[in-house]
Protein backbone atom coordinates (compact mmCIF):
# COMPACT_ATOMS: atom_id res chain seq x y z
CA UNK A 1 0.00 0.00 0.00
CA UNK A 2 1.33 3.32 -0.88
CA UNK A 3 1.05 5.89 2.36
CA UNK A 4 1.22 9.98 1.56
CA UNK A 5 2.07 12.87 3.66
CA UNK A 6 0.53 16.38 1.98
CA UNK A 7 2.56 19.21 3.51
CA UNK A 8 3.74 22.44 2.55
CA UNK A 9 7.11 22.10 3.29
CA UNK A 10 9.27 24.78 2.05
CA UNK A 11 11.95 22.76 -0.01
CA UNK A 12 9.06 19.87 -0.83
CA UNK A 13 6.42 19.25 -3.81
CA UNK A 14 3.43 19.41 -1.48
CA UNK A 15 3.59 15.04 -1.37
CA UNK A 16 5.69 13.04 0.32
CA UNK A 17 6.58 8.87 0.92
CA UNK A 18 5.34 8.74 4.26
CA UNK A 19 7.77 5.51 4.11
CA UNK A 20 11.05 6.85 2.48
CA UNK A 21 10.22 10.51 3.50
CA UNK A 22 11.12 11.65 0.13
CA UNK A 23 9.06 13.90 -1.91
CA UNK A 24 7.27 13.25 -4.63
CA UNK A 25 7.41 14.61 -8.64
CA UNK A 26 4.21 15.80 -9.04
CA UNK A 27 4.03 13.98 -12.35
CA UNK A 28 4.53 10.62 -11.41
CA UNK A 29 1.51 10.91 -8.12
CA UNK A 30 -1.05 9.80 -10.68
CA UNK A 31 -3.26 13.01 -9.78
CA UNK A 32 -5.13 15.00 -11.88
CA UNK A 33 -3.83 17.88 -13.75
CA UNK A 34 -5.53 20.11 -11.95
CA UNK A 35 -4.94 18.77 -8.32
CA UNK A 36 -1.55 19.73 -9.44
CA UNK A 37 -1.74 23.07 -10.01
CA UNK A 38 -3.80 23.14 -7.21
CA UNK A 39 -1.02 21.75 -4.77
CA UNK A 40 1.53 24.54 -6.82
CA UNK A 41 -0.59 27.15 -6.19
CA UNK A 42 -1.30 26.50 -2.11
CA UNK A 43 3.14 25.75 -2.19
CA UNK A 44 3.52 29.26 -3.23
CA UNK A 45 0.76 30.52 -0.44
CA UNK A 46 2.41 28.21 1.96
CA UNK A 47 5.65 29.55 1.17
CA UNK A 48 4.80 32.57 1.59
CA UNK A 49 3.49 32.18 5.12
CA UNK A 50 6.75 30.62 6.09
CA UNK A 51 8.53 33.83 5.02
CA UNK A 52 6.15 35.30 7.40
CA UNK A 53 6.99 33.09 10.11
CA UNK A 54 3.48 31.66 10.55
CA UNK A 55 2.63 34.93 12.31
CA UNK A 56 -0.73 35.22 11.05
CA UNK A 57 -3.36 32.58 12.18
CA UNK A 58 -5.95 33.25 10.30
CA UNK A 59 -3.74 32.84 6.53
CA UNK A 60 -2.08 29.70 8.61
CA UNK A 61 -5.76 28.68 9.27
CA UNK A 62 -6.63 28.89 5.23
CA UNK A 63 -3.77 27.09 4.68
CA UNK A 64 -4.53 24.14 6.24
CA UNK A 65 -8.00 23.89 5.41
CA UNK A 66 -6.63 24.15 1.88
CA UNK A 67 -4.09 21.56 2.61
CA UNK A 68 -6.90 19.15 4.09
CA UNK A 69 -9.23 19.93 0.94
CA UNK A 70 -6.16 18.66 -1.32
CA UNK A 71 -5.64 15.75 0.87
CA UNK A 72 -9.21 14.71 0.54
CA UNK A 73 -8.83 15.16 -2.97
CA UNK A 74 -5.92 13.14 -3.10
CA UNK A 75 -7.72 10.01 -1.57
CA UNK A 76 -10.47 10.66 -4.23
CA UNK A 77 -8.10 10.63 -6.87
CA UNK A 78 -6.11 7.80 -5.67
CA UNK A 79 -8.49 5.25 -3.91
CA UNK A 80 -6.15 2.40 -2.05
CA UNK A 81 -3.79 5.12 -1.02
CA UNK A 82 -3.09 5.69 2.67
CA UNK A 83 -3.38 9.79 2.97
CA UNK A 84 -2.72 12.50 5.71
CA UNK A 85 -2.05 15.90 6.13
CA UNK A 86 0.89 17.62 7.86
CA UNK A 87 0.69 20.98 9.11
CA UNK A 88 4.02 23.01 8.50
CA UNK A 89 2.89 25.80 10.52
CA UNK A 90 1.51 23.65 13.32
CA UNK A 91 4.10 21.09 12.91
CA UNK A 92 2.06 18.25 13.74
CA UNK A 93 -0.34 16.14 11.31
CA UNK A 94 -4.00 17.58 11.37
CA UNK A 95 -7.27 15.12 11.14
CA UNK A 96 -9.51 14.45 8.80
CA UNK A 97 -12.33 12.71 7.30
CA UNK A 98 -13.84 12.51 3.50
CA UNK A 99 -17.42 12.28 5.07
Amino acid sequence: MQYLIIDGMLSGTGVRDAITGDYLDLKNVGLSADLTKRIASWLIAYESAHYSQFGDKAVNDRLDQEGIAIAMRVRKERPGVKVEYFSNAQMRKLPFDLS
